[in-house]
């Protein structure tokens, strides 16, 4: 395969992925309005297409062609930088997620995954730390206070649950001695559901602190201070109008998914069936990549499902109590959790 055509090939997987995460948020967001209005017993939307199922569209379009208001006070090249950034950032870290088996393309190209990067975590964490920049250049850049003191309790939150977070993942590590996402899988993959992380590797505990730490870091409730209506308006994006105030929506559901993704590879076994490989898709190749997908797939829906059913459930917590349970109990835990995962690894 030529250089040309490698490159072409690679704006392919681009495009195509891209194309499906923006399918992604727009469906996730039509699934939390149709789960919360089940939850608060109501019919949420269902009078654009079959179903309401159509709705994102007509909200995408709504975004586009509502008035861009900029206010006269903002300092305007960070103001529209921080959109942008946050956006990018929640959309570039799926670049490095693998969805699918290594699937062998035109002159030997992986067809699941745009980068297969042997320190994969490692760039995730480094990308998605980073969104944090647009929602605090936000705040910072409107020259409101209500903005202000919401992207600053979003940068205290990110700096606490950050590393809470990150130290729960280096349990994962500790088994499976590596920071490649596609070798973490497929050491999951034998047994099935026995010999994924969070059953077979004992990271249970793991899995606790790092699904709490995700709600905090995507800024969801019980969790989502830095934009608590009841207190800051709207917080960092009080001052934001028309599409760009649907790019910091769209990065929030963007941050879900992935933060989905993450945990479906480290803790249940990616792309592999519960079943492990005692249960084979049929031959056929279709088959073959198809089923992988749907398990990768289902797993993150699940994931999407628990978030939206903590934010119909839980009510949000106050600001003192999120510091307490992220500093307190969430960091002695992770910490915990490593000596234990170093001491059962010694002895066994």
């Amino acid at each position: 395969m030529t250089i040309l055509q490698l490159l072409l090939w690679s704006v392919l997987k681009v495009a195509v992925v891209t194309v499906v995460m923006l399918l992604g948020i727009a469906y996730t967001v039509l699934l939390e309005r149709k789960l919360v209005g089940r939850i608060q017993n109501r019919w949420g939307p269902n009078r654009v297409g079959p179903f309401g199922l159509l709705q994102p569209l007509v909200d995408g379009a709504k975004s586009f062609l509502k008035e861009d208001f900029i206010p006269s006070g903002v300092y305007r090249p960070l103001y529209l930088l921080a959109p942008i950034l946050a956006l990018g950032c929640a959309l570039i870290t799926i670049g490095v997620v693998p969805f699918g088996e290594p699937k062998v393309g035109p002159g030997g190209l992986d067809l699941f995954e745009i980068a297969n990067v042997n320190i994969g975590l490692l760039v995730i964490l480094g990308i998605t730390s980073m969104g944090v920049y647009g929602i605090a250049l936000a705040g910072w850049s409107s020259n409101n206070k209500y903005s202000l003191l919401g992207s600053l309790r979003s940068s205290a939150q990110l700096i606490s649950y950050e590393l809470a977070l990150g130290l729960s993942l280096v349990g994962v590590v500790l088994q499976s001695g590596t920071f490649n996402l596609r070798l973490i899988v497929e050491k999951q993959a034998e047994k099935g559901i026995v010999s994924w992380n969070i059953f077979g590797g004992m990271q249970f505990v793991a899995f606790f602190i790092y699904l709490m730490a995700a709600f905090a870091e995507t800024n969801r409730s019980p969790f989502d201070l830095p934009e608590a209506e009841s207190e800051l308006t709207g917080g960092y994006h009080t001052e934001y109008s028309s599409m760009k105030f649907a790019m910091f929506f769209m990065a929030e559901y963007g941050n879900m998914i992935n933060v989905g993704c993450v945990a479906t590879l480290l803790f249940f076994g990616g792309w592999t069936s519960p079943f492990g490989k005692l249960i084979d898709p049929p031959e056929n190749i279709l088959a073959h990549a198809l089923f992988p997908i749907f398990w990768f797939v289902a797993k993150v829906f699940c994931f999407l499902f628990l978030y939206v059913w903590v934010r119909g459930t839980l009510p949000r917590f106050r600001y003192d109590q999120l510091m307490k349970f992220g500093w307190r109990i969430l960091m002695p835990l992770a910490i915990l959790n490593i000596v234990a995962t170093s001491l059962w690894l010694a002895y066994h």
